[in-house]
């Protein structure tokens, strides 16, 4: 197991896989490493269901970090291409958060909800000694919907197109970039800081993901979250036991971000990027899709193709799972370097 945040495939392979409990015929999409959801068939319809932590840093204001929060709970349900519909949450509070500063966490959260349209069904909420931010509980998102509306995460076909949203390290930039502004602004100028600031509100695929999936024909999603848009990549072929051929020149890059990654020594690629959607494309809709996202505003292009084989090969050279993210470990490098200031 990798220090910092997620399992990787072996560790997943030889502890998680083998051990998911009673075989049941109405399970449609069973945990896969680098899946975003599973799928419940329930009187034909799919129940789309998606774990996450509860996950707020109140360095970004109570308020940001509730969006955020929210937002990473519903984004893996909604890479299926089903909207987002219940919500299940689970708040263990460390004990000095304030009725204040919860009431701010829990009405955003309604609030984006209400927007969404997504009903909070049941939960639990409690301070508890030895909890402590960021990591506050967990909530499980579901979307309601019918099958033939479904993406499937392992649906990648031969003669797709891949299209990106957004581009690498959206997540990295906007969290670092916020958490540690003033050490930035030490050394960059305020406009570069700015925009990364401004990557913040793009850290959520939620938008990206259903305004494709109404455009398609779409037959995979994924958000490239931990491992950032390499990770992403990796997964999704995998998945779906195919090959990929990128242009990485092709990828958007939004404002800020290479600058924010040189200043924390991180690779762009591999470093975690909530809000970046990779979306396998079938080549008759790569126009309608990219016209949609366009529509709605949001930076994507068409980057590469679905190929035969395995792996993922970027500007003709094969690349492998990143492993490790790098954002962890300059979390906690710059978190130490602030607090000796």
């Amino acid at each position: 197991m990798a220090e910092f945040g997620k399992i990787d495939r072996t560790f997943f392979d030889a502890y998680i896989q083998p051990n998911l409990g009673a075989e049941r015929e109405d399970v449609a999409l069973w945990p896969n490493h680098g899946v975003d959801f599973g799928v419940i068939d329930v009187d034909e319809t799919a129940v789309v269901v998606a774990t996450d932590p509860v996950f707020i840093m109140p360095s970004l204001g109570m308020e940001r970090a509730a969006w955020f929060a929210f937002h990473i709970l519903v984004s893996d349900a909604a890479v299926s291409g089903i909207p987002p519909s219940h919500l299940s949450i689970d708040f263990n509070l460390p004990p000095e958060i304030t009725d204040e500063e919860f009431e701010t966490v829990w009405k955003t959260m309604d609030a984006e909800a209400s927007d969404l349209g997504v009903s909070v069904v049941t939960g639990h909420t409690a301070r508890y000694e030895g909890c402590n931010y960021p990591m506050v509980g967990g909530g499980t998102a579901l979307a309601v919907g019918d099958h033939e509306d479904l993406v499937r995460p392992d649906g990648a076909q031969v003669g797709d197109r891949i299209v990106i949203t957004n581009g690498p390290a959206i997540e990295a930039t906007g969290l670092l970039s916020i958490q540690f502004e003033s050490l930035m602004r030490e050394e960059l100028d305020r406009e570069t800081v700015d925009r990364a600031n401004e990557r913040f509100y793009d850290m959520s695929p939620v938008r990206d993901a259903l305004t494709a999936a109404g455009a398609g024909p779409v037959t995979a999603m994924h958000d490239a979250t931990e491992c950032g848009v390499y990770g992403g990549l990796y997964e999704l072929a995998r998945a779906a036991g195919v090959g990929l051929d990128i242009d990485r020149s092709a990828i958007p890059i939004g404002p800020g971000v290479e600058e924010t990654c040189a200043f924390f020594d991180i690779d762009p690629w591999s470093s975690i990027s909530e809000g970046t959607l990779i979306a396998s494309v079938r080549p008759e809709g790569v126009d309608s899709v990219l016209g949609a996202l366009e529509a709605a505003g949001i930076p994507a292009a068409a980057v590469g193709t679905v190929e035969e084989g395995s792996g993922v090969v970027v500007d003709g050279e094969p690349i492998e799972h990143p492993g490790e993210d790098p954002f962890w470990a300059a979390m906690a490098e710059y978190a130490e370097k602030e607090g000796d200031e």
